[in-house]
């Protein structure tokens, strides 16, 4: 009866122990995850062939430190998916997007309080244009009444075709595939043309060659896409294998843009973009030396983009360091 006793309290403390002991597991997890949750910043970019996915990637080469600062680059679908994400997918805590998308979205009044709820840390840099089309396709008159690809649905590149397009009073048939996709059936005739919005030189162009039977088309700088828009070129320095030395494609560009939510002082997401910016903005001098991507050599932080607001401790660092 004494041994039957002593073996239910050894049962019992050894249940308390292993009780114990999992408790303790578990706290330890929980504080491993809320370590890992507090230094991880999301940046949702664009596209594996895109510039915004190696600035993403350049961010986390350069400033993942540990657990204290970790950048997690998320492929995205384009500037408008970007700003949806920001606003309401979980754990998204800044996106790049076209400058253009702020005053496209508000016109669409897809979200009518934008204006409170989004911001900007910087200006990044200019994106061009690229408007690749058949040999058939001397200008970009000839494209009217035929298929040319707009890239994704919701897309900056689908956004940007469609204002540029319905500007110069071009009347296409827009398709939207991948640019790769897009510039197969260039080759098969399916499609006339392909837009791409991405800053230059864009890697998904850089495998086409003059006798693949393709081309870029210069762009008709109308006044009143100047008005948006601003001039920009496409060089043989940019494309040696499609633009011939000694020429240049002229073409459009638009402003890149690093957004964020707008989050309250003191909350604990702007606490973490906080030290992302701390981050970023105090080791900038190292994203403009190679083998960071080029596009980074045109960023000045202090640039302002119209019809923004800029992010409170974004704002408040360049004042601080106004002097440096």
């Amino acid at each position: 009866m004494i041994s039957k006793k002593l073996g239910t309290i050894a049962a019992f403390a050894f249940a308390a122990m292993s009780f114990s002991a999992g408790t303790a597991v578990a706290q330890q997890a929980l504080e491993y995850r809320d370590t890992i949750n507090k230094g991880t910043v999301s940046i949702i970019s664009g596209g594996i062939s895109g510039t915004y996915i190696r600035i993403a990637g350049d961010l986390a080469n350069v400033l993942d430190d540990g657990n204290d600062l970790r950048i997690l680059a998320i492929m995205g679908k384009g500037s408008v998916q970007n700003i949806d994400d920001i606003l309401y997918l979980r754990g998204i805590d800044i996106g790049i997007v076209q400058s253009d998308v702020f005053a496209f979205v508000k016109s669409q009044n897809k979200h009518p309080t934008i204006d409170q709820r989004i911001r900007y840390i910087t200006k990044l840099y200019n994106e061009e244009f690229h408007l690749l089309a058949s040999g058939g396709v001397a200008r970009v008159e000839d494209l009217a009444g035929k298929r040319v690809n707009f890239g994704r649905q919701g897309s900056g590149t689908a956004m940007t075709a469609s204002v540029v397009f319905d500007t110069l009073g071009i009347a296409v048939v827009p398709v939207f595939h991948d640019q790769r996709l897009a510039m197969e059936k260039i080759k098969s005739g399916e499609v006339a043309a392909t837009v791409y919005v991405a800053g230059k030189p864009a890697s998904v162009f850089e495998s086409v060659r003059k006798d693949d039977g393709m081309h870029f088309l210069s762009m008709p700088l109308s006044p009143t896409l100047l008005e948006t828009y601003l001039p920009s070129r496409l060089t043989p320095e940019d494309y040696p294998g499609m633009v011939p030395a000694g020429t240049e494609v002229r073409t459009l560009a638009v402003g890149a843009v690093m957004a964020v939510y707008n989050w309250p002082q003191d909350h604990s997401r702007q606490v973490k973009v906080s030290r992302f910016i701390e981050a970023f903005f105090g080791r900038f001098d190292e994203f403009q030396k190679p083998p960071r991507h080029k596009k980074w050599r045109e960023v000045s932080l202090n640039a302002t983009v119209p019809g923004w607001t800029r992010y409170g401790p974004a704002a408040d660092w360049l004042t601080r360091n106004a002097a440096n």
